[in-house]
């Protein structure tokens, strides 16, 4: 059964047969290049590989040509990538920079008093500082370490930890050391530091 076209199809199919017979009529066959090698002087033994090095520069043209659409496609990849990882680290940075200290404290094990200021090397006790974060970031893990400084100012005891995930704003933590009778005497300092930035700091005697 013949295909009924309409107007509108056969005006397609006309215009796709001149290009075809343009396009065939511009081409020339290998013995009319060679005839007009000859007549520009040129030697027509070489057109086989003419012909051959005209294959490679075009292969290599598409290659090129694919290489930068891939090339372009990595860069602007690479591009959305960093502006990515830039805003998360950024969104981080600045919910660390919203967290403080509300209240802090020095206590003993199992001591719910207020805030000690003094403490007896004799008994040995292990010294708890107490602190209540504020604006502390929900579903993250927050780095945090303290100083334990003696009189001297020499840091005799170092905590680094990481807390649990932050389920409420208001967070509580603590860190520890124990005060026992080789510890100096005179003013201790604990200091907290939340990622290396100093959130409080407490001091308290030992005698």
């Amino acid at each position: 059964m013949t295909p009924r076209l309409t107007q509108e199809e056969l005006a397609q199919i006309v215009t796709e047969v001149e290009s075809l017979q343009t396009r065939r009529e511009a081409e020339l066959d290998q013995q009319q290049v060679k005839e007009i090698l000859q007549e520009m002087n040129l030697p027509p033994e070489l057109l086989d590989e003419a012909l051959i090095q005209l294959s490679r520069r075009q292969v290599l043209s598409v290659q090129q040509r694919r290489n930068r659409w891939i090339t372009s496609g990595v860069v602007a990849l690479l591009a959305v990538v960093s502006a990515s990882t830039i805003f998360v680290m950024q969104q981080h940075n600045s919910a660390l920079a919203r967290v403080s200290a509300q209240q802090d404290q020095i206590a003993l094990a199992k001591s719910n008093s207020g805030n000690l200021e003094t403490i007896s090397r004799q008994a040995n006790a292990e010294v708890f500082y107490r602190v209540i974060l504020k604006d502390a970031p929900l579903g993250k893990k927050l780095a945090l370490s303290c100083n334990w400084i003696d009189p001297n100012g020499q840091i005799v005891k170092q905590n680094s930890y990481q807390t649990r995930e932050i389920n409420t704003s208001v967070w509580n933590t603590q860190c520890r050391h124990t005060i026992n009778s080789a510890a100096k005497v005179g003013k201790w300092q604990v200091q907290m530091f939340l990622e290396g930035r100093q959130i409080s700091d407490e001091t308290f005697q030992v005698n």
